[in-house]
């Protein structure tokens, strides 16, 4: 395939070089350092296991579970598909 002056791997290195930018991308959105005791938005006691296990954690479970739904719910993405969508 005639490719100009492209290497033979230009595509997927273009591929590579934008999953390893999202992934940096979502590695900075990580909490980091020390985690909370209570929730920041609750203030119920975030259980010292799950501070181990998430850290920089600053939301209880039930509160993290309901942002993250938030989340979701504004994502822009239309997972249906509609014959609309696919035909723009």
């Amino acid at each position: 395939m005639a490719t100009g002056w492209a290497g033979d791997t230009a595509v997927q290195d273009q591929i590579d070089a934008t999953v390893e930018d999202a992934i940096k991308r979502a590695r900075s959105r990580l909490p980091s350092g020390p985690g909370l005791s209570r929730c920041e938005e609750c203030d119920a006691p975030i259980p010292e296991a799950r501070r181990r296990a998430v850290p920089g954690v600053r939301l209880c479970v039930a509160c993290q579970q309901a942002l993250d739904a938030e989340e979701s719910a504004h994502s822009g993405y239309n997972r249906r598909g509609s014959k609309d969508s696919q035909l723009r």
